[in-house]
């Protein structure tokens, strides 16, 4: 099974978008009508322009490729190295060679980075835009992976295992066992600040969370300290965006929730960015968001789908594969303008979900990779966590 990048996800998307009556980026004119016209000023309705269709039936179209970094400021400057970018036969955008080599079937069914002003670091598992030196404080915000679940122990949290990393790493006094153990009450961590480092992540946080756990982790005197920002958010917005459109929510309304929820992650970087806020500096580095079906969007393929909220899989599945995309590409476009970084943590488990055996899905790494999900559906296993802070790791320490 092949997954052509002419039939990216972001092109269904874009034309789920403009019917729906919204502007995503690349609808031209007015919105285009369910039969294929477009409506006028006066109410008439005129032929619709058509665009060159690949295969599949549906428009693709090209984007230039992206190569410099953003101008980092005090987050950091982006270095020379760029990805390595693979090339196609097909005529489509070439992809970045060393994420697209990570899976059988095609291309990577996440973003085609080459289309962003983005650095992609060496280790390929995110970008590369922050020189982040002499760090005196870590601060984590963010939802439940972040903060950690059981099963998983406090001491296998990607949250902990980064702290004891960075901790050596910039000469930091390591937090105490009770800040890496969570408060099953409160869905925090039970102590928020010790040693060097600070937790402000709740479980069931989504993107409109960010301003208020920033707010709570910074003290006045903590705008003095040269400052390392990590989270993950935004998995809560996406599950709440698949069950929405399960349940049949107006496709608008939910692309529309979309949209308002990559502005609460846009408004966080920036409010982190503001001058003059942190003098020392502040560096950030985000995961981008992940999903547990290897981007067959089949929900029901977790044992426990019900209990984590889903009911059914979607009618067109498309929709989901293509508003997630949208979202690492909102979240790397971000990262691109504001010299942050991403961590690829949607490529980085696209695999190792409950389609890990799956020949047939986009995300097919070959027999015997291993599922990095919990029996939550959402949460990471030991293993995953494991991954997941060697991902922050590489991109903090190049």
């Amino acid at each position: 099974m092949t997954y052509p990048r002419a039939f990216k996800p972001s092109s269904v998307l874009m034309t789920l978008g403009c019917l729906a009556g919204l502007t995503l980026g690349g609808c031209t004119g007015d919105p285009v009508a369910s039969d294929g016209t477009e409506g006028d000023s006066d109410g008439e309705t005129t032929e619709a322009t058509s665009t060159p269709a690949d295969e599949t039936g549906m428009s693709s179209t090209g984007t230039g490729v992206g190569t410099s970094s953003a101008d980092g400021s005090s987050s950091g400057m982006a270095d020379e190295t760029s990805a390595e970018s693979g090339s196609s036969d097909s005529g489509d955008p070439p992809g970045v060679e060393c994420l697209d080599d990570q899976f059988v079937n095609g291309p990577s069914p996440g973003p085609n980075y080459n289309d962003f002003d983005v650095e992609l670091g060496s280790h390929c598992q995110g970008t590369n835009h922050q020189d982040i030196t002499d760090i005196e404080r870590v601060v984590f915000v963010g939802d439940s992976v972040t903060v950690g679940t059981p099963p998983t122990g406090a001491n296998d949290f990607y949250r902990s295992l980064v702290a004891e990393e960075l901790a050596t790493m910039f000469g930091l006094q390591a937090p105490e066992f009770l800040w890496k153990q969570y408060d099953p009450i409160g869905g925090t961590s039970v102590v928020q600040e010790s040693g060097d480092f600070a937790s402000c992540a709740v479980w069931g946080a989504r993107n409109d969370d960010l301003l208020t756990q920033l707010e709570d982790c910074f003290a006045t005197e903590d705008y003095q300290m040269r400052t390392l920002v990590i989270t993950t958010m935004g998995g809560n917005d996406a599950a709440a965006l698949a069950k929405d459109y399960i349940d049949g929510v107006p496709l608008a309304d939910v692309l529309a929730d979309l949209e308002v929820m990559v502005g609460h992650h846009e408004m966080a970087i920036q409010w982190l960015l503001d001058p003059g806020k942190f003098p020392n500096g502040v560096f950030v580095v985000n995961a981008n968001v992940y999903e547990f079906t290897d981007a067959t969007m089949d929900l029901l393929s977790c044992p426990a789908a019900g209990t984590a909220g889903f009911n059914g899989n979607p009618e067109n599945p498309d929709v989901l594969r293509g508003a997630l995309l949208h979202i690492n590409e909102e979240y790397a476009r971000i990262a691109g303008e504001n010299g942050t970084d991403v961590v690829f943590m949607a490529e980085g488990f696209c695999g190792h979900g409950f389609h890990a055996d799956d020949a047939s899905s986009p995300c097919y790494r070959g027999p015997g990779n291993g599922n990095w999900f919990d029996f939550t559906c959402i949460h990471p296993t030991p293993g995953g966590h494991e991954a997941l802070a060697d991902m922050f790791i590489n991109v903090i320490s190049e």
